[in-house]
């Protein structure tokens, strides 16, 4: 398969294929938090994102989302789609914690009333701000249309994943996806669903199941992906 290297990110590199509207996406084994302040390479970290993302998308599949993914190539590869992304971060909050608890003032571990959806402008200078629906309009980025499906289709997925973490005995504490629109002008759900963009919480214990065991320095994130791989195998 023909490819050049398009793009690196801290936890991806995209390259071409022989089809103009296809991409391979590779999964690097590196770990990255607070903007790339923290950063370690992991043996295995790659493996586990790809194949975590690659059975939650088929999941979400056939739960009615449509999404980016085609198929996965091997254990670090997946075919995608080639969209053009939207510069939007799409963070669902279902219980307090992480950036929130700070901003509002909620207690950690708070359930919110209801799911709701935030908005963060994708600019690394900038530091990925917090930005209302206004926002998002006089940047260009999305009109009022485009703005409610991302909200309606960000509140879709989340109820797919609370029906499958709860298969896991888990519970979704809150995520961040990315949205990409491709050649038919369609709004696909992009990037990857992963412990890397999901903070997951074991429902007895309280235990991470995400990137929150290196962030905090509370055990090994291999270890904890792999768990949480095992426990999706075997629904």
């Amino acid at each position: 398969m023909q490819m050049s290297l398009l793009y690196e990110g801290k936890a991806k590199r995209v390259f071409s294929t022989e089809q103009s509207d296809v991409l391979r996406i590779e999964y690097k084994d590196e770990v990255t938090a607070g903007n790339g302040a923290k950063k370690d390479a992991m043996t295995g970290k790659g493996r586990l994102n790809n194949q975590i993302t690659s059975r939650i998308f088929e999941y979400i599949k056939n739960e009615g989302v449509d999404s980016h993914f085609i198929e996965q190539l091997s254990e670090t590869e997946q075919l995608v789609k080639a969209v053009d992304i939207v510069p939007l971060e799409v963070v669902v909050r279902n219980i307090a914690a992480g950036s929130i608890t700070k901003r509002l003032g909620f207690e950690k571990g708070h359930v919110f009333d209801y799911p709701f959806v935030e908005f963060f402008y994708k600019n690394d200078d900038l530091n990925d701000p917090l930005i209302t629906d206004d926002h998002v309009k006089l940047l260009g980025i999305a009109d009022d249309a485009t703005i409610t499906q991302l909200k309606e289709q960000a509140l879709r997925i989340n109820q797919a994943l609370i029906k499958l973490m709860d298969e896991m005995g888990l519970a979704l504490v809150d995520f961040k996806i990315e949205f990409g629109v491709d050649r038919e002008g369609q709004l696909l759900l992009a990037d990857e669903i992963s412990p890397d963009t999901c903070r997951i919480w074991d429902k007895a214990t309280q235990e991470n199941f995400d990137k929150d065991v290196y962030r905090e320095d509370t055990g090994s994130l291999i270890d904890t992906y792999q768990t949480f791989l095992n426990k999706l195998e075997a629904l």
